[in-house]
């Protein structure tokens, strides 16, 4: 499951000399003047993941509100820092961390009912899939039951056009509220965006919200399919242990799960990380992984894979932050 990754775009002139190691805490004090959320410097990263690992922040902002994020995007942009928006799942952190400010959207929690029909449903960026699943079963709204079982929230569900074999994110996507590099607010039609395969073109900024179009349905009916594909998730996942989602993208017509398995690599370890026994597109924290743990591993089935087949599997993770 997806993690809204957008970073605020620096003026042209700072692009070519602005290093994240040359970011300085006067210009981070900066960006974060006046946020009403939460600002903590040198955060750790790890227990902000579902795959629990990863370095450091130089600053982690929880902002209060949309008006907060405005600020802060429009701040940073001023000061020329970076911000990375954090989601959680489908991302490893590098143990060096984030330099910069890392934000956290777990605030952005509003789901409402819109529309005549009262079908469309509005879902801040930080609302937790399972979460909306849920209110949509309960207001008798069905379009969402492929995602059972994706830990993610709804801004990373939008950027990375989060999916199953069932459905993708675009088939209920129509709108997404973001935030731009400048700090304004825009909402864009998901018809102006382009979306493929684990992935959506969305325009620089901040997903903040997002419009999802449902049909009315029987409640038990969409309850019962999301419990049966919950259910047939927690069968063939290891979702009770640590891990960040599929590691890889299917090859076309393939499955990447498979391709791992039939290489043997099922089980394999280094270190606390593991390529799943349950499922071979899957790598689980057995404790105190590190990131290097997982990025050899990655590098592993990619080899191996390669070799047996000729194929070069594509991660579906987000690998970001310094070694």
């Amino acid at each position: 499951m997806p993690v809204n990754t957008l970073m605020t775009r620096l003026p042209d002139n700072a692009r070519s000399h602005l290093k994240p190691s040359m970011i300085k805490h006067h210009d981070l004090i900066t960006a974060v003047r006046e946020i009403r959320g939460t600002v903590t410097f040198d955060a750790s990263l790890r227990e902000l993941t579902t795959l629990r690992i990863g370095g450091q922040a130089d600053a982690l902002v929880v902002p209060e509100d949309i008006e907060d994020v405005r600020r802060l995007v429009a701040q940073a942009y001023t000061a020329q820092v970076p911000l990375f928006v954090l989601g959680g799942t489908n991302v490893l952190i590098r143990d060096g961390g984030i330099r910069g400010i890392v934000v956290s959207l777990s605030k952005l929690t509003t789901i409402k009912v819109e529309g005549d029909e009262s079908t469309v449903v509005y879902a801040g960026a930080g609302v937790r899939m399972p979460t909306l699943l849920g209110f949509a079963g309960g207001q008798s709204l069905s379009g969402l039951e492929w995602a059972a079982g994706i830990p993610g929230t709804v801004g990373g569900a939008v950027v990375m056009n989060a999916g199953t074999h069932l459905g993708e994110m675009k088939d209920c996507l129509q709108a997404i509220q973001l935030v731009n590099s400048e700090g304004r607010m825009v909402v864009y039609p998901a018809s102006t965006l382009a979306f493929s395969y684990r992935k959506a073109n969305v325009p620089e900024g901040i997903v903040v919200g997002a419009w999802l179009q449902l049909t009315r349905s029987a409640q038990a009916k969409v309850e019962s399919a999301t419990k049966s594909y919950l259910q047939y998730r927690k069968n063939t996942q290891p979702l009770t242990q640590p891990n960040a989602g599929s590691v890889f993208k299917n090859p076309p017509k393939m499955s990447a799960g498979q391709l791992i398995e039939e290489a043997g690599l099922k089980g394999l370890r280094i270190g606390d990380a593991q390529i799943s026994s349950k499922h071979g597109n899957f790598i689980v924290n057995l404790g105190n992984a590190r990131a290097m743990d997982a990025i050899l591993l990655i590098k592993k089935i990619q080899q191996d894979v390669f070799h047996r087949t000729g194929i070069m599997l594509e991660l579906e993770w987000k690998i970001v932050g310094e070694g």
